[in-house]
């Protein structure tokens, strides 16, 4: 299998300069707005070698050419290439060209070829070791050495067949040579005048397996009703666009139905048979990778259609049954998703037991109208197809983007200069990165939580006292927090509610600990959450519990006693070192509101106190049993909800 290493575009649609893109030998991605290029580009490599005949997949100069620049090109009658391909050759065709021609003969294991606007499609040079093959010929036919010195001082196969040898005295023994190599190799080649093996090479080898290219976008979907007499007659229309015709003549060929039997037939029941039983192995395939509704089915229905005097139309009826709640309805009042999906597996088929063929798949914004969750199910389709197709696809979405894979990623955006297309690393338009960053906020937000078990807490200030604690207690052979607990900082407490929200269907155990809500709001979202029973009312834990019976509200820093978060505070803020326990008697009320009101700002930085405890080196003496024992008391208790 042939693998394609770069495409060079130039003078195609919007790309209006000369540029080289890398592809991966598995899944490329292209990333960008719309109209930034995207389709243009994969439309090229299709255009290159579409994998059937077809006029709209052929370059056109009047359609294609870069239409500011069109009567430039029409007066300068110059030939342009708009594609380049450059392929990596198989380890067994080399194999096959060395037993064929001889070892050194092929000097690079990989190939160029071109679609050009005036002469179709260009090959370049390998540039063959001729000498090399002509000392595999001399070997091959145990020439003599007269002739085998004339062979090598000629130096290549065009001097070899135009050399005047009827002088020669060793004239048989030259014609002979002349005549096996014309046979052998430049009658099976190019008619190329130089590089004779190179063209031997790239019509024998090459050409055949050269990869057909495999086009799909959302033009191709199935409509819920197809004209039988139309797919006959390939008439196209309104009702039935080219790409959804040649969607319904797929889902019929995989059926193995012959349309003329089927339109000059008056019993369909041997037809929906075999199209039912198409149908079970394209659901079967859907679900393999279909997770967001399992209970559909595809069902098929021949109707007949009177129109006045004309003789009846049959239309073959395609609808969508969902198991759970028995109903049908037409494909297209069906998600668009879901159609996309099995039109996509039904088109799909063409190539699919086609195993003569080398295909590479050029997807267009596929499952543009998936949900999320369901394009991550379609990107594990397109992962699977990647182990024996290359895939390159295009989209905008960031959930068609693996972070693990930015590799994978090509940025294409609109400039001054037309289409750019770059290694996504070198991009520096946010509207085109957009997805990208997306993607990678997305894949951090998934991996923050990095065990089952975590423990939802407002901000940094609240991990780090907890962790410092804990390993307090755990020095002393007291139960800290369990290890396999992460804490995770939310942001403060107006986002724990959307954070415990949007956690739902994560199948993580979580659990809150929070300081006491200073408003109605954020405690009637709560409320509705616990109600809702989107988190049990248990797993949602205030440090008042265990701050001591005379708080009614606390924070975090009232688990301490005064005299301890005073030393820490003063150490963070030293030019508040006058201020003493005495100042802070009112326990009924948070130290931090206290000290608040006396320093007679709004807020001080709550962090700061919490990042100083970890520098103060303080242990376990350095602080009260009462202390301590909040703490400990805290933590048996979070562990238990685990």
């Amino acid at each position: 299998m042939f693998i394609l290493k770069s495409a060079k575009i130039n003078k195609y649609k919007s790309y209006t300069s000369e540029q080289t893109i890398q592809i991966e030998s598995d899944v490329t991605t292209l990333v960008g707005k719309n109209e930034s290029g995207k389709t243009a580009f994969l439309e090229s490599l299709a255009k290159l070698n579409y994998f059937t005949e077809d006029d709209d997949f052929k370059f056109n100069s009047v359609h294609d050419y870069p239409r500011s620049e069109l009567k430039k090109f029409k007066k300068s009658e110059e030939d342009v290439s708009p594609i380049v391909c450059t392929f990596l050759l198989d380890e067994e065709t080399i194999e096959l060209i060395k037993e064929d021609l001889g070892e050194g003969v092929l000097t690079t294991d990989t190939f160029k070829v071109s679609s050009r606007y005036s002469n179709g499609r260009g090959w370049y040079y390998l540039h063959s070791n001729e000498k090399k093959y002509l000392e595999f010929i001399i070997s091959k036919l145990e020439c003599s050495d007269d002739t085998s010195k004339k062979l090598l001082a000629l130096g290549d196969v065009k001097s070899v067949i135009e050399y005047d040898y009827d002088g020669d005295e060793n004239n048989e023994e030259f014609k002979a040579v002349v005549e096996h190599i014309t046979t052998s190799l430049v009658n099976q080649g190019f008619d190329w005048k130089d590089n004779r093996v190179d063209a031997y090479i790239t019509q024998k080898y090459i050409q055949p397996k050269l990869p057909r290219f495999w086009y799909f976008d959302e033009y191709h979907e199935l409509p819920s009703r197809v004209s039988i007499d139309a797919v006959s007659n390939d008439q196209i229309s309104g009702e039935l666009t080219k790409q959804q015709l040649d969607t319904a003549k797929a889902l019929f060929e995989l059926a193995m139905i012959n349309i003329e039997e089927l339109n000059s037939s008056t019993d369909f029941e041997s037809f929906i048979a075999e199209l039912e039983a198409t149908s079970n192995e394209i659901t079967d395939t859907i679900f393999e990778y279909w997770s967001t509704n399992a209970n559909l089915a595809i069902e098929f229905k021949i109707e007949h259609i009177h129109r006045g005097n004309q003789q009846p139309e049959k239309i073959l009826d395609i609808r969508v049954k969902n198991n759970r709640h028995r109903i049908t309805l037409p494909l297209k009042n069906r998600s668009k998703g879901f159609n996309w999906f099995f039109s996509f597996i039904v088109w799909f088929s063409r190539i699919q037991d086609d195993n003569d063929n080398n295909f590479i798949l050029l997807l267009d914004e596929p499952g543009l109208n998936l949900h999320a969750s369901a394009q991550g199910d379609l990107l594990r389709f397109i992962n699977d197809l990647s182990s024996n197709y290359q895939v390159i696809y295009s989209t905008h979405s960031p959930f068609m983007v693996e972070s693990k894979h930015l590799n994978r990623v090509r940025t294409v955006y609109d400039s001054d200069e037309g289409s750019i297309i770059s290694d996504a690393i070198q991009e520096k338009d946010p509207d085109t990165l957009f997805p990208l960053q997306a993607a990678l906020g997305y894949h951090i937000a998934q991996n923050l939580f990095v065990s089952k078990n975590n423990l939802l807490v407002e901000g940094p200030a609240d991990l780090n006292y907890l962790t410092y604690m804990s390993n307090v207690l755990e020095s002393s052979g007291r139960e800290g927090l369990k290890d396999d607990i992460t804490i995770v900082p939310v942001g403060g407490l107006d986002k724990v509610t959307s954070f415990i929200s949007l956690l739902r269907g994560s199948k993580l155990n979580i659990v809150c600990l929070l300081d006491s809500f200073n408003n109605d709001k954020g405690e009637q979202r709560l409320d509705n959450l616990v109600q809702s029973k989107i988190i049990k009312s248990n797993n949602v834990r205030f440090f008042d519990e265990f701050a001591g019976e005379n708080y009614e509200k606390a924070d975090i820093e009232d688990m301490f006693s005064p005299e301890e978060y005073l030393k820490v505070f003063v150490h963070a803020f030293p030019e508040h070192e006058g201020i003493v326990a005495s100042d802070l008697i009112d326990k009924n009320i948070p130290i931090i509101i206290k000290l608040n009101k006396l320093l007679k700002v709004k807020r001080f930085n709550h962090y700061k106190p919490s990042n100083s405890l970890l520098k103060m080196g303080l242990e376990n003496d350095d602080f009260s049993e009462e202390t301590l024992n909040n703490f400990e008391s805290m933590f048996k208790e979070i562990n238990k909800l685990f």
